[in-house]
């Protein structure tokens, strides 16, 4: 039996359809908690032409402590340099995933810029949420014979602390999805013969960068290359048949590691086939992160409501951001922010169980 579900707690944010810039919806939010202790949300507004900007508002919470509403603040980050600015006029700075990394001292967003060459990994840091610098694309060393740089990735986020490497040193990992050529569910469709594409699938990859906080307390971090790549998790269960990518960052509770991650599978017929995104969970070990000691083998949450089955895309719930409730007195209590149809964003509240159904 199923030992985790997502409680839905209603819609947080709509799209102001009178601002051009979110016209085209507000979706797949970063969440942080400021200094300040207020919950900030930085969800990803787009243009009807989906032009995506990076947008900050606070979170509003009702008398017994639930999300219920935003106060917008701005703009955090919109396509500025030439990694997110395409010839055409076209652009983005997309889904963004914030982690105040410990040892750094400092908040680190990862988002995926709409470079001229595709989808890439970029890095911002900031110490107060408000201002953010840019850090570049992030760079990977070469997998076997993969030039990571030089393959489409999304879904980045970052642990909050230094996890154990394959070689047993300690670094800073990352949580990411490539798209490596003609494994897209899209061109998977359009070339079914083609056995080689239809046994890959998309799925989250482990990263890891050796950082020197003692050398980075005060100064602009400049990240080393990413390395040790190796798959974290592929497609197993029938509800993410067709792709896994990361969602929240991972946080640490009394099971480990724990990231909730949307999966998709295929309805429909061939001729007329569509995408389901779904969420899931996954929990790590904390001494070997490799070592997945829980993983949902149904959703969490699936789309059933009219926000998230109609849409810029349909049939879509995309966990992004997270929430622990300490702040109430619920520490085993975590909000989930969520896009739903690539057009609004929602909260659920996930209730972490006495026990859980090991691997």
């Amino acid at each position: 039996m199923q030992s985790l579900k997502l409680k839905r707690l209603g819609t947080i944010m709509e799209p102001d359809m009178n601002n051009p810039m979110e016209a085209g919806g507000v979706l797949n939010p970063a969440v942080a908690r400021g200094k300040d202790v207020n919950l900030y949300l930085f969800p990803r507004m787009a243009t009807k032409d989906n032009y995506s900007r990076i947008g900050i508002v606070k979170v509003l919470f009702d008398e017994v402590g639930n999300p219920k509403g935003v106060e917008r603040l701005g703009v955090a980050l919109e396509p500025e340099a030439d990694y997110e600015k395409r010839p055409d006029g076209g652009g983005g700075c997309e889904d963004a995933r914030i982690t105040y990394v410990e040892p750094l001292e400092r908040y680190i967003m990862t988002y995926t810029a709409f470079s001229p060459n595709g989808s890439r990994i970029a890095m911002a840091q900031s110490n107060d949420l408000f201002h953010w610098e840019r850090l570049g694309l992030v760079h990977y060393k070469p997998y076997e014979n993969i030039d990571f740089d030089n393959v489409s990735n999304k879904d980045a986020c970052v642990f909050p602390m230094q996890i154990p490497s394959p070689h047993g040193h300690r670094a800073l990992g990352m949580l990411h999805r490539p798209l490596f050529p003609g494994t897209s569910p899209e061109e998977k469709a359009a070339h079914p013969w083609d056995k080689a594409v239809q046994e890959h699938k998309e799925s989250i990859w482990l990263s890891y960068c050796h950082i020197h906080p003692e050398k980075q307390a005060s100064e602009k971090w400049n990240p080393a290359e990413f390395t040790s790549h190796r798959p974290l998790a592929v497609p197993v269960f029938d509800w993410e048949k067709v792709k896994i990518g990361s969602g929240t960052p991972p946080v640490m509770t009394r099971f480990g590691w724990m990231f909730l991650y949307h999966g998709v599978h295929a309805s429909g017929t061939p001729e007329k086939e569509q995408l389901i995104y779904s969420a899931g969970v996954m929990f790590l070990s904390s001494d070997n992160p490799y070592d997945i000691g829980f993983r949902s083998f149904e959703p969490i949450l699936t789309p059933t409501l009219p926000e998230e089955k109609v849409g810029v895309i349909a049939d879509v719930v995309f966990p992004t951001g997270i929430d622990q409730r300490a702040d109430i007195g619920m520490p085993d209590r975590y909000d989930v922010y969520y896009g739903m149809a690539d057009n609004r964003i929602g909260v659920a509240r996930l209730d972490l169980p006495q026990s859980l159904e090991w691997l």
